[in-house]
């Protein structure tokens, strides 16, 4: 019994141990359903040389653009953000987003459309791109409810997610085995709709998203190839 209580402490006092991310890198078809033409998107993740992630997101088509890019650290497992920018042109109103992270001063400041940003920030808060990789490593370790504070233009908003279930996703490389997810919003305040597909074999790598827009427009990317770790992504 007693040593049984000293291994226990001994599990206890061992340090957290670092969040194992993977560079990946995947190409999307990106449709509009209320554009006719078809467009494309690529996501990647790298490790740059100062030890900090890149988190890119791109989709384009021919009458809009959709750019995204997040710089992140990893500390433990706290993801710390410490920048981010997204810039969108087409399809409606413009939009220009810029956030940086000052974990010395504990400020998010920036600019939101022009808008000048200021808040504070605490451990736990991620930006609207690294919260992306957090939700990715919980469904990978198996959590089923996530809830996350993310800057979201001039506020700083709880974002809430569930795993629906499991589902096999058709995709140019193949059928694969994903966790279904789902963004928990309250359909009193909100008519948006987001589902999330994670491939179970390749790292819960995203390989379909289908977005409903609050006036009715819908949107969704789904993988055509990728790559994790310098593995390419292969279904049955």
């Amino acid at each position: 019994m007693r040593r049984a209580l000293l291994l226990a402490l001994a599990v206890l006092a061992l340090p957290v141990q670092a969040l194992e991310l993977k560079p990946f890198s995947a190409s999307y078809t990106a449709d509009w359903k209320q554009v006719p033409v078809s467009g494309t998107a690529q996501r990647s993740l790298e490790k740059r040389d100062d030890n900090t992630w890149e988190l890119d997101f791109e989709a384009s088509m021919l009458v809009a653009s959709f750019n995204e890019r997040s710089v992140f650290q990893v500390e433990g497992e706290t993801f710390l953000p410490q920048k981010y920018r997204l810039k969108r042109s087409g399809l409606g109103k413009g939009k220009s987003i810029k956030h940086d992270f000052d974990w010395q001063a504990k400020q998010v400041v920036g600019e939101d459309r022009g808008d000048p940003v200021k808040l504070p920030l605490n451990r736990g808060l991620l930006d609207k791109s690294t919260y992306q990789i957090a939700l990715q490593h919980a469904v990978a370790a198996g959590e089923k409810s996530m809830s996350y504070q993310v800057v979201d233009g001039d506020e700083i908003e709880t974002y809430d997610f569930r795993v629906l279930g499991e589902e096999k996703v058709s995709t140019k490389a193949g059928q694969v085995d994903a966790v279904k997810v789902e963004r928990v919003r309250d359909p009193t305040q909100s008519k948006r709709q987001t589902i999330l597909w994670f491939a179970k074999n390749w790292d819960f790598m995203l390989v379909r998203l289908h977005q409903v827009e609050k006036d009715g427009k819908e949107y969704q990317i789904m993988l055509e190839e990728g790559t994790v770790d310098g593995r390419a992504v292969k279904g049955s």
